[in-house]
């Protein structure tokens, strides 16, 4: 039975959701502008079981933080270090290897990578890092470098972006996480992250990836000093280039931690925050097959509620992450397979483990086999 929309910004919104139809920029404002999650959680919910009925996928998967060594000081991160920091460290490619492998007795199918930008560490180092992992965990998918980090290591080398994205694919990288994009708006990145590439540069990083035939993902980070406007407008912008290019596979909402941050003053995202930004993203970015639930973020309880708000898949066990435990994250840093598959049940949905690319994995004990 379909609810009442008694808020008037939604109603307009309604009729299109239910033809089809594509969300203008004004919808987003309309969608952010408004009370009624749970009107906007009915219609997320919709798309949501439109284009992945009831799944929500997950992976098992590890995180990998080579370095915490970066050359930008943004206002937005907890993470990075100056050289001469005492909590400053840069892994030998002998420990990324054995860090790999801590993780690898629970049939890890994919490495996530990313750290910061070293002022020292080559493309070359990088590119043995890349390549020492793929001889020693063939099956392991290689999901990594932000589109900032691509556009250090380019600069740095002296190479084109596609050169370098050539470069780390031939090495063994085999898609993008996406982060890095924050918000695309100018006037926000000269405050939060003015050391980072800028908006356009990081969507042509993502078009040049995209046409060399490498996935992505896509990320949007959500309360500081953004407007409603601004996030509107990065999400058209992601909507945009995925119409290009089809080369986005999951959008992630990353919900900004201000503590130990420059911008510690600022309060934490509410729940209806998180939510909200979770079914208003599944609404406007009709071209992209999934939207995820980064429990690392949002803690495992919000991120279940998710699959039911327009989301479709809850991440991974991730092992170990660094950046947003040291912005002051305080959930656990990895969950057991089989409680990811407790979330997911009791959320009323079907747990399909997936590799990367969203292909479903099938396991037997300690093994896996990609069903393609």
């Amino acid at each position: 039975m379909q609810p009442r929309f008694d808020d008037p910004l939604l109603r307009p919104i309604v009729g299109k959701v239910m033809a089809g139809e594509r969300l203008s920029f004004e919808d987003g404002l309309s969608l952010y502008r408004s009370p009624d999650l749970l009107g906007i959680g009915y219609l997320a919910n919709h798309v949501r079981e439109q284009l992945n009925g009831d799944t929500t996928y997950f992976n098992v998967n590890r995180h990998i933080n080579p370095t915490n060594v970066c050359v930008a000081a943004c206002k937005l991160c907890a993470f990075g270090r100056q050289v001469r920091n005492p909590q400053a460290y840069t892994m030998s490619l002998d420990q990324v290897w054995e860090v790999a492998g801590q993780g690898y007795v629970e049939a890890v199918s994919e490495f996530h990578i990313v750290g910061g930008l070293h002022p020292e560490l080559s493309l070359d180092w990088f590119c043995e890092m890349i390549s020492g992992l793929r001889e020693r965990y063939p099956h392991v998918h290689l999901k990594a470098f932000t589109m900032v980090e691509i556009g250090y290591l380019a600069r740095r080398s002296k190479l084109s972006i596609e050169e370098t994205l050539i470069r780390l694919k031939e090495a063994g990288v085999q898609s993008l996480p996406g982060g890095g994009a924050e918000i695309f708006n100018e006037r926000v990145r000269r405050i939060i992250c003015d050391h980072k590439i800028d908006g356009e540069e990081w969507i042509s990083t993502a078009r040049i990836a995209h046409q060399i035939g490498l996935k992505s993902n896509a990320t949007m980070l959500y309360g500081h000093i953004e407007t409603e406007e601004d996030r509107v407008d990065h999400l058209i912008r992601l909507r945009e280039l995925q119409d290009e290019t089809a080369g986005f596979q999951t959008y992630i909402p990353l919900a900004f931690h201000p503590a130990n941050t420059p911008m510690q003053h600022l309060p934490a995202t509410t729940g209806f925050a998180d939510i909200k930004n979770i079914a208003v993203a599944r609404l406007l970015l009709d071209n992209f097959p999934h939207v995820k639930a980064y429990w690392i973020m949002m803690t495992p309880k919000v991120a279940q509620i998710a699959q039911r708000f327009g989301a479709d898949d809850i991440d991974g066990t991730v092992v170990e992450e660094k950046i947003y435990h040291d912005a002051g994250a305080t959930t656990s840093q990895v969950l057991r397979r089989e409680e990811l598959l407790r979330l997911i049940r009791e959320a009323g949905r079907k747990p399909v483990e997936r590799d990367t690319l969203y292909r479903p994995v099938q396991r037997e004990e300690a093994t896996f086999t990609v069903l393609v």
